[in-house]
């Protein structure tokens, strides 16, 4: 009975990831390698793409803390989804990218924060820790992103970039179909507070700004390694071409496992001095990725790395929703902005990195910023 009540919203949240990661995976890809622009236009739809997810989480979660109900506002991110993917099947092109697809595109990608806020509604309902419940929804985006990319990729290299687009806008009718038929019409949170108290709330609550700095930290750290390691595995190692993408899977496969250790960790260390070891863990797990020499030392790396992350991504969400329990769509929003700022900065500052030493550096700063992100949480500020 209770997988009846739960599973309708995971298929959901698996078809709403598969479409946001096949735009988020291929569309530097496309602007670059199908459109022949300088590397440099990726962030100018980078840069549109993330003012547009950060606006739209922010308004999305103010709505839902004063308890607006959830069901449309997925339904908008899907509606914006669908449009963007459309217009690129219609009119692919530079123009259309930076316009119809950033501001599509990124509204889809709001429907991330929404779901998890939504899907701590659906957990109390039930009956089930949000913290279990949060490791079977990472269990679910883990497994989306090993599809959503590479079923885009695939088809690119088989029929073409506009046959990506072509097949996200078939995936996105699915998933307004999903959405109409299984997304649950009433399951508001109470209304908690004005906008005016919840600002005076935030500011009053260092250890949730403390917690947002550890995540920027080791989501930074995260997003310069996932930047600069196929480069640094092809050219500075000298591994085979395939190598980036045995990482990746590896990765993405034991993360399944170490998202689903979660609860136990919990139960049995709490949330702090869990996040800790992951922090500790992955420092370790990146310098090993800086100094890989073979192909059987990269798979070493890589599945530490997967360990690490998908523990991170887990308790950290959790961590952040438990600090702010009266308004969890406000800190489930600055949860994942904060993930989406670290995608931002990390493309840029790798290159940059990069152009100066070598992608080696660029990973070694990762470690550091792992390194920090330990120092913050050891650091515990105190309620005013």
């Amino acid at each position: 009975m209770l997988v009846s009540r739960v599973f309708p919203f995971l298929g959901l949240l698996f078809v709403g990831t598969v479409c946001n990661s096949m735009a988020v995976s291929f569309m530097g890809f496309y602007i670059v390698n199908g459109l022949a622009r300088e590397p440099w236009s990726i962030s100018v739809y980078t840069g549109a793409f993330a003012v547009v997810v950060i606006l739209s989480n922010r308004i999305f979660a103010t709505r839902m803390d004063r308890g607006s109900n959830p069901f449309p506002l997925i339904g908008i991110a899907a509606s914006g989804y669908t449009l963007a993917a459309l217009a690129m099947s219609a009119t692919p092109g530079f123009l259309t990218a930076v316009t119809f697809g950033a501001i599509g595109f990124g509204i889809g990608s709001s429907a991330m924060s929404t779901k998890f806020t939504l899907g701590g509604v659906i957990a109390d309902r039930n009956g089930i820790k949000r913290s279990t419940f949060n490791a079977y929804m990472r269990a679910t985006t883990s497994i989306s992103w090993m599809v959503g990319p590479a079923v885009a990729f695939i088809v690119a290299d088989r029929s073409g970039d506009e046959a990506v687009f072509q097949l996200a806008s078939g995936f996105a009718l699915v998933w307004l179909g999903l959405w109409w038929r299984t997304a649950p019409r009433n399951a508001a949170s109470p209304s908690n507070d004005t906008q005016q108290a919840q600002a005076a709330g935030a500011a009053r609550n260092p250890e949730l700004w403390s917690a947002i700095l550890f995540v920027f930290c080791l989501a930074m750290a995260h997003s310069l390694t996932f930047s600069a390691l196929p480069i640094f595995f092809v050219q500075e190692v000298g591994l085979p071409g395939y190598a980036p993408g045995a990482a990746f899977s590896l990765k993405t496969f034991v993360e399944l496992f170490a998202i689903f250790s979660t609860p136990f960790l919990i139960g049995r260390f709490g949330l702090r001095a869990s996040l800790m070891g992951t922090a500790q863990l992955a420092i370790v797990a990146i310098l090993v990725l800086a100094t890989v020499g073979s192909f059987p030392h990269m798979l070493v790396a890589a599945a530490l790395e997967g360990f690490y992350f998908g523990l991170f991504s887990t308790l950290a969400i959790s961590f952040v929703q438990s600090l702010s329990e009266d308004r969890p769509a406000y800190a489930t929003a600055m949860y994942w902005n904060t993930m989406m700022v670290t995608l931002v900065l990390a493309g840029p500052a790798a290159g940059l990195i990069a152009q100066v030493s070598d992608f080696q550096t660029v990973i070694f700063t990762g470690s550091a910023f792992a390194a920090a992100s330990a120092i913050i949480l050891g650091w515990r500020p105190h309620r005013r």
